[in-house]
């Protein structure tokens, strides 16, 4: 951890801690730039360091995250969530098709700015 005396032009605010799961380090981040959009830092960050990177999507529903992968692809996921002492556990990553039970818990998924894509194991619903 470190801190700053004077404020710094374009400096990030993190908190950051580890949990298990298939996500193991999670990261807060505040005072990120207002003119470049989460997902494209995102996106970013991930080619960066070689690593997925889960951030929240535009539904409600608590299961689904878009993944940024670290070729800078953008894509709408769904994930299983464990609470434990030490944090939120995310694991069993899978793709939002549509047709994911996942789909059902949640309002939004077909509404979302990222849709869900068919797969050939999980085709759209009908």
């Amino acid at each position: 951890m470190t801190t700053l005396d004077v404020p710094v032009d374009g400096a990030v605010l993190c908190d950051v801690w580890h949990v298990d799961g298939d996500f193991p380090t999670l990261i807060e981040c505040y005072l990120a730039p207002a003119d470049l959009a989460e997902a494209t830092i995102a996106s970013a960050v991930s080619v960066r360091l070689g690593a997925e990177l889960l951030l929240p999507d535009d539904t409600l529903n608590p299961s689904r995250y878009v993944l940024a992968e670290p070729d800078g692809t953008l894509r709408a996921v769904h994930v299983d969530e464990i609470e434990t002492d030490d944090g939120t556990e995310r694991r069993h990553l899978r793709p939002c098709t549509g047709d994911d039970p996942a789909c059902a818990l949640g309002p939004g998924c077909g509404r979302s700015r990222w849709k869900p894509v068919p797969t050939p194991e999980r085709p759209a619903a009908a």
